[in-house]
């Protein structure tokens, strides 16, 4: 009985958050591109496009992931770092799913048409026991929490702040 009572409190605590990041993503984001989880993310090749900014991708990063940036994104350099087949599978993200969102979009409107935003970002990524990478390839911790209030949602890993 004890562990049923543990197995539900552990899943009432994950939908309860759940529904609160959805909360968060509806307010800041169109939905106008779909989203990908972490989990289907894991077992599909794409190629990721982190649309944070310098210092919080050389923090950690996931693996094999292009750095685009999001207050100096340039869609022209972006497009030449893409391959030229517009079918091809690319997800984008960022800290929590709301700058890659608008990223993603910008790569839709130029004709690219498999593309996804990370739902929750790297932080969602880490939260799940996911490997983030340093900038010398190696697993760590460490993530960029952005700032005080967005770092709440990252509740794994080791915070940094710069």
């Amino acid at each position: 009985m004890k562990k049923i009572c543990i197995l539900f409190l552990l899943i009432s605590s994950t939908v309860s958050a759940q529904k609160k990041l959805d909360k968060l993503l509806n307010k800041f984001n169109k939905n106008n591109v779909p989203y990908i989880s972490v989990d289907t993310l894991t077992t599909t090749k794409a190629i990721l496009l982190d649309a944070r900014e310098e210092q919080e991708y050389n923090v950690s990063h996931l693996e094999n992931a292009i750095l685009v940036g999001f207050d100096d994104f340039n869609i022209n350099e972006t497009l030449e770092k893409l391959p030229t087949d517009k079918n091809a599978k690319i997800v984008v993200y960022c800290s929590l799913g709301i700058r890659s969102e608008i990223v993603a979009n910008k790569l839709i409107k130029n004709g690219y048409t498999n593309v996804f935003n990370l739902y929750g970002g790297i932080f969602e990524w880490k939260n799940n026991n996911f490997k983030v990478m340093d900038t010398l390839g190696n697993t760590t911790e460490k993530v960029h929490a952005f700032n005080k209030e967005w770092g709440k949602w990252l509740t794994k890993g080791e915070k940094v702040y710069q």
